[in-house]
């Protein structure tokens, strides 16, 4: 186990006859962001309260620095908690709340305003430390809880659905600068979100958990493209997900009576023939053709989503199948004919159920 990492090792936790947790083991490496995602309800929120010390596993341990600190309460553990609503306390100005750990901590006033002010410059917040809590704007809210889960040196960083309360221009700021100011502050962080974007946008490494088993872990690229089963493919990101032949590296696809055979990606470590196996068709994987592009599977737009940069068509194929492609070409409407294509290689493959 490498210096300052953070590690679960089976972890499972019960509530009556409930397992929210079931033995769920991991590392986080010091410097190094894991996202835990997953549905409501998944565990991810008690799994990151047993890395925190409120909640006691029934069986596993907590791990920091090859020492077992299953046992130890939370304010002996020196981790830097960022929770969900941020709970700041709304009569003490912003560098009382950024100190407020360090007064409870025996820290002397002078140090305390002296290390809240520079972790308040250290999220961009230098000038805010006389300001009242309510004089914030919700991205600044976060930064100050950001600081002061900080300035306490902490250990680990653990972050409960930080970002949720802010608008999508907002957010997408803040998913910057918490990278950023993460790796710059290189503690082992622990990261809960249900928003698939906040987590491939943040994170290194992300977990997926669904009813309290880890599915998958690994780079945000690895569940997308390599997912590790059905259920994977189908939460993450968007999908068509059809029968397929697997043909060890390539992978055959029927639409329409068209057959069609393409580079394939199996889950990691799975070189035997999948059971039952099924292409997963992302949306920017394919794209739309001209007439005349034999390679192509013809077909109806039946619905345009427009996102920006791009529009998302929804293009129903003679057979019925239904193909989601991301696509720059904007002038398309429903109704209209098309062709689609593949135009990115390999197609992950996974095994049904």
């Amino acid at each position: 186990m490498s210096a300052g990492s953070l590690a679960l090792k089976g972890i499972t936790r019960r509530f009556g006859d409930h397992v929210a947790v079931n033995d769920i083991s991991f590392e986080v490496s010091s410097g190094e962001l894991l996202a835990l995602i997953g549905a409501s309800g998944s565990g991810k929120t008690t799994t990151l309260r047993i890395a925190a010390g409120y909640e006691t596993p029934d069986s596993g341990s907590v791990m920091f620095d090859g020492r077992d600190i299953t046992s130890l309460p939370p304010q002996k553990r020196g981790f830097g908690m960022v929770f969900q609503h941020y709970a700041l306390f709304p009569h003490m100005t912003v560098e009382q709340n950024v100190g407020f750990g360090l007064e409870a901590r025996g820290v002397a006033k002078q140090m305390r305003l002296d290390k809240a002010r520079a972790a308040l410059a250290a999220v961009g917040l230098d000038k805010a430390g006389p300001r009242s809590i309510q004089s914030l704007s919700g991205g600044e809210q976060q930064r100050v809880a950001l600081a002061r889960a900080l300035v306490i040196e902490p250990k680990a960083l653990l972050m409960d659905e930080p970002l949720s309360n802010l608008d999508p221009i907002l957010r997408q700021t803040t998913r910057d600068e918490l990278r950023l100011m993460l790796h710059r502050v290189g503690v082992p962080a622990l990261f809960v979100t249900h928003d698939q974007e906040d987590a491939f946008a943040v994170a290194d490494r992300i977990a997926l958990i669904r009813k309290g088993i880890l599915l998958q872990i690994g780079p945000p690229e690895d569940l997308y493209d390599r997912p590790a089963s059905l259920e994977v493919a189908r939460f993450i990101g968007r999908a068509t997900i059809l029968p397929a032949e697997d043909l060890g590296d390539r992978v055959g696809v029927t639409i329409a009576g068209q057959r069609r055979e393409f580079r394939a990606s199996k889950p990691s470590g799975h070189s035997a023939k999948l059971v039952s196996p099924l292409v997963v068709l992302r949306p920017d994987a394919l794209e739309i053709s001209r007439d005349g592009d034999e390679a192509a599977w013809r077909g109806e737009v039946i619905n345009r989503r427009f996102t920006g940069g791009s529009a998302v068509y929804r293009v129903k194929v003679v057979d019925g199948t239904v193909l989601e492609v991301e696509s720059g070409e904007m002038g398309l409407r429903e109704g209209d004919s098309t062709g689609v294509r593949v135009a990115r290689e390999p197609l992950p493959m996974v095994g049904g159920e």
